[in-house]
């Protein structure tokens, strides 16, 4: 007689939005996620749960409004109790406004040694320093939301799908969460406009614009447009493909007086290492200054060249956004055409909750 053996499905594990404003690469090296709210102390010895945060927050912060307490309870209480070991974090990183996600591997503690963000838990960072441009618009606005702590629903499978794979490349990531994202049914995220999420979703849209709608040889011309556009004299280079310089600018007319700036552009959106750094300090001759410009970041190694480095500047995804709608007037109609932006004014964001 056959005989069968009752299984169980294993739940999906629960997918959390986290921000953090106040720690940056501390959050990475030490392998966790934080909140602040340290008046608090130990959150082990506060009792009843979300109702036990909330009087004591109602008794540290007497200023904060209730509904301000309310919101802190409920984050404090993710944290705590709600959260669990395997639970996937995806945690935007402001400093170049990438995506990491973790997997919790632990319980809340509370850090006594540290200074601040005391209240942690343990992650184990399997994806760090994706690009925005990997994840539809509707995705990066869910995980746009104001709150520290919170639950990703309505595009949970295009995270999962990132984390999962095991391509590097950009495009090839992209193009398995972007499958993930069409077999998504949820509408998309229906809350209401706010200044710095219509801010976000422009910056998003320009990065996104400059990746997919340049060809690498365009993007030489764009950043010697955009040089242009900051007061510098510039040309481009003979395009061909060897990764040297690209661009070379510089103050006056006939650019030869010094410094002279030698530019290299890389059209990709994923993480520059420091042998491609190195390779444009070659070209660095007394008094130059270079450049090197990209839609994406830079490993750590590549950053600490820099701060050693005198007469070196890195320019991330972020800084060239940044560079574009601050001199948006000022570039040729080539580039405004292409992506076409109006400005217009919107309700400021309420710091309270």
């Amino acid at each position: 007689m056959r005989s069968w053996k009752l299984t169980t499905m294993k739940p999906e594990p629960t997918i959390w939005g986290v921000h953090n404003d106040t720690l940056t690469e501390e959050i990475i090296a030490g392998g966790f996620i934080s909140a602040g709210w340290d008046k608090l102390g130990d959150l082990n010895n506060i009792p009843d749960g979300r109702e036990g945060f909330k009087n004591e927050l109602a008794k540290h912060y007497p200023e904060r409004k209730p509904l301000a307490i309310a919101g802190w309870a409920g984050i404090l209480t993710r944290l705590r109790d709600t959260m669990q070991p395997g639970d996937i974090v995806v945690a935007p990183y402001k400093p170049d406004s990438t995506i990491n996600i973790g997997i919790i591997t632990g319980d809340y503690y509370y850090a006594t040694n540290e200074t601040t963000h005391r209240h942690r838990r343990p992650v184990r960072w399997e994806k760090i320093g994706l690009s925005r441009t990997v994840f539809t618009q509707p995705a990066l606005y869910e995980v746009g939301s104001f709150l520290t702590i919170f639950r990703v629903r309505k595009h949970a499978d295009e995270f999962l799908a990132a984390l999962h794979t095991t391509e590097h490349a950009v495009d090839a990531v992209t193009n398995i969460v972007e499958h993930a994202a069409r077999e998504e049914t949820d509408e998309e995220n229906t809350d209401e406009p706010r200044a710095s999420r219509i801010e976000r979703h422009t910056r998003d849209h320009v990065l996104e614009a400059l990746h997919k709608n340049l060809t690498h040889q365009e993007f030489e011309e764009f950043t010697a447009d955009l040089l242009r556009a900051l007061g510098y004299q510039a040309r481009v280079t003979q395009y061909n493909q060897d990764g040297g310089v690209d661009v070379i600018a510089h103050r006056d007319p006939l650019g030869v007086e010094p410094p002279q700036i030698k530019v290299q552009c890389k059209h990709l959106t994923s993480t520059i290492g420091a042998p491609d750094v190195q390779q444009l300090i070659g070209t660095q001759g007394p008094g130059d200054y270079v450049v090197f410009v990209t839609l994406g970041n830079y490993s750590r190694d590549a950053i600490s060249i820099e701060r050693q480095r005198s007469g070196l500047r890195l320019l991330t995804g972020e800084d060239v956004v940044t560079l574009f709608l601050d001199h948006y007037a000022q570039l040729p109609e080539r580039w405004r055409t292409r992506i076409p932006l109006t400005p217009l004014l919107v309700v400021a964001d309420n710091a309270d909750l």
